[in-house]
Parts: C-alpha cells; structure tokens; sequence
C-alpha cells in the first residue's frame, strides 16, 4: 500500500479542522441556547415536560458530538506526530478510501472488521 502523499495530509489536515470548528461552534451555540431558555421557566406542565424532553435530546446529541471532538483532536494530532494513517492494532497502513469515508479511524478495515467480530461474539 503506498503511503500518503503531503496533498492527502493537507486535504485531511484542513477537513478535520473544519469538522472540529463545526462541533465547536454547535457545541456553543447549545451552551448559549440551554442557559438562555432556563432563565424562563414555562407554567404549563405540558410545555415544562416538553421542553425537558428536548433539552435532554439536545444534550444526547451534543454528548455523542463530543466522542467525535475528542476522535477528530486525536487524529489531528496523528497527523502532526506523523502518524495518522497507520492501524493502531496492526501497524499497516489504512486504505486511503477508508480515511476519505471515516477520517477520524484508528484502524485499517481487517482489524476493525477482526474487532467488531470479537465484539459480536464476546457480546459487547
């Protein structure tokens, strides 16, 4: 497999870049958003109940976003230690098809189809 050319590093220096901008400025926005509509609390119980079930869907949300921040900062550091691109199981590197589908992963196709086999068997 030939490894990354500098124009991929780049290409995947700037995309992760702009995913994490996106999720931050989101996760900011929800900040502002759930402060500011706790300051008036609605007399009606029904609106009260709906307005906690969004809040609590909102913040679901924003918590799986935050696993994908901590991924993207990862992989961005990958990319300034020199080693974004190589499976963490195996030490090969990772197909330039599955960086561009999912950037942010760890492992080439093989280990991670090996560990979610594993993981169906084990029952995780």
């Amino acid at each position: 497999m030939e490894a990354l050319h500098p124009k991929d590093i780049v290409f995947f220096r700037e995309l992760l870049t702009q995913q994490l901008n996106e999720l931050l400025s989101m996760a900011e926005r929800t900040v502002n958003t759930l402060v500011q509509s706790g300051e008036w609390a609605a007399a009606d119980p029904l609106d009260q109940a709906v307005m906690e079930n969004e809040r609590n869907y909102t913040l679901r949300i924003r918590d799986r976003e935050s696993h994908l921040i901590k991924k993207i900062t990862a992989a961005l550091a990958k990319i300034e230690d020199g080693s974004f691109g190589i499976c963490e199981s195996c030490g090969d590197e990772i197909a330039l098809a599955r960086l561009k589908a999912r950037p942010v992963t760890s492992y080439c196709i093989r280990c991670k189809t090996q560990m979610e086999a594993f993981e169906k068997v084990a029952g995780f």
